[in-house]
This record gives C-alpha cells, structure tokens and sequence, in this order.
C-alpha cells in the first residue's frame, strides 16, 4: 500500500532494475553504417514504474508459491461489479477503513456489503501516522471499520512517503496492535516492507506476534528478521498505486473494478477460509 492511497508511492513505486537490456558495446575506430542503424532504445519504456526493484515474473512462476485470490483496495479504486471479481477467482477483499486519526475511508462501508454479499471474504486496514498516539489510531480505526466477526484486520506499518516526519514510530504501532487486540481480543495482521522492517522491528515486538503481510516486488518474497521463524502469510507482490499506470509485475486481469493490490496467501483455498476464520 505504500502510497497507495496516497501515501503508498515510495516502496510501490518501483520495479525493473536488471530488466533492461545491456547496452551495446562502444564502436572502435570505423563509424558504422548510417543505414543499418537503428535507434537505440529507450529504457525504461514509459510505461514501466521507476527503476527499483524487479518486475514481479508471470503468474505461472508465482502459482507454487501461494493462493492468488486476494486483493487490496481504497476509494482510488473505481469498482463495477464485486460479482464479476469473484468471478475473476479471487476470494478475499480487504479495504481501506482509515489512516492517521482523521481520515475514513469514504467507500468502505459501503462497498463491504456487496462484497459479502458477492461471497468475498472481508478485511480492512489502518494506514499509520505519526501525529497521534497508536490507541487514539486504533480506536478511529475500529469505529471506523466497524469490524464484526469474519472481518480479517491489518495496520499498514510503513514510511509516509508525503510527509516522512508524519510516518508511525514503531512504539505507536505497538500501542495500536495492543489496543486493537484488547478491544477484539485478536491481532492484526501488519502489513511492512521486508528491508525497512530489518533493524526497526524485533522478534520480542509484539508486532513480530501478528501475522505478516509483507510487500515485496522481487521474484519471491523477503522476510524481515521478526518474522523468520514464522514466515508470511500474505504477500503483495504487484501493486497499482494511481490512477493510470498499470499494476508492477504482469498479473492476470481482475473484472468488475479498474485497478487493485495483488497479493498471494501463504496456503491453499482451505487454508485461506482457516486463517480468516481465525484472525477474524
């Protein structure tokens, strides 16, 4: 979600070092024939997101490594039909519900029930920032959600791009998944980058106990050092983070909306239904 949502543009906005092809070797002495040239090209083509990280490969190479059946969405996401995305095999939906402790979602509750009633699995998640204390965040974040049971639940744990010196201290997270926890008797799930976790967040966090949903735009996912004993259990390897550019990395088209976060659950179809029933 980096910047997606406006704010999620730095770690998402990024994907094709070593995608480029090399450059040709420099001429020696003998200038070679105007006519036989070609332009050369121009990288990267105009379309692909700024160098970073590599493009995500295609589907077929993600297939073993997870269920592709989940994706993320705000109101930057114009939706026609949550029918033809379930029929598009996806299986679970989690929205933006808030960030900070001023902004709600204006979509979110509104588009939950016709999720459901699509027979989509729900979920919602909490953009964090750095002017006000993780439980006054956590309890925006419940108001706003509304969450009953089967809502699966997130923190958004990353840097705020817009505004670096607004960005969620780890300290206010940890206030946010403890009072989120205390008031619904369940952890969140935190979604961070695998890089920027490393040397902010311990194994004896209480952030380290929440299910990981980490974002990472290689070929397979890292794993921040919190989390190593214990893995992912959602992954966001493509991102669409504004209106007009296509998704990072080739992904299979979603129906019934104009652009969504990708992500895979660590398991199977079973396994997803398991897992939400029991974060949620």
């Amino acid at each position: 979600m980096i910047s997606r949502r406006t704010v999620l543009s730095g770690l998402a906005a990024a994907a094709t070092t070593g995608c480029s092809a090399p450059r040709a070797p420099r001429q020696a002495s003998v200038a070679p024939d105007q006519s036989q040239q070609t332009p050369p090209p121009q990288y990267p083509p105009p379309e692909y997101p700024p160098p970073e990280y590599p493009i995500a490969p295609a589907p077929p190479n993600r297939a073993p490594r997870g269920l592709d059946a989940v994706i993320d969405l705000s109101a930057h996401t114009t939706v026609s039909d949550f029918g033809q995305v379930r029929a598009s095999n996806i299986l679970a939906v989690i929205h933006k519900a808030s960030e900070g402790d001023f902004y709600a979602d204006p979509m979110c509750a509104a588009r939950r029930s016709q999720a459901v009633a699509a027979g989509l699995l729900w979920g919602t998640y909490h953009f964090g920032k750095g002017d006000s204390p993780g439980e006054q965040q956590a309890a925006f974040f419940l108001d706003s959600s509304r969450p009953t049971q089967g809502t699966l639940l997130a923190l958004d744990f990353e840097p705020n791009e817009g505004d670096p010196s607004n960005s969620m201290t780890l300290g206010q997270a940890e206030a946010f998944v403890q009072a989120v926890a205390s008031a619904t008797g369940r952890l969140p799930l935190v979604y961070v980058h695998p890089t920027w976790a490393n040397g902010r967040i311990t194994p004896d966090s209480i952030l380290a106990r929440c299910g990981l949903w980490v974002v990472d735009y290689h070929d397979s996912p890292g794993i921040p050092l919190a989390w190593a004993t214990s893995g992912w259990r959602l992954w966001q390897y493509a991102s669409d983070n504004y209106a007009g550019r296509r998704a990072h990395g080739r992904t299979r088209t979603v129906q019934g909306l104009d652009r969504c976060d990708r992500n895979l659950f660590n398991g199977d179809v079973a396994g997803l239904h398991r897992f939400w029933n029991a974060a949620a």
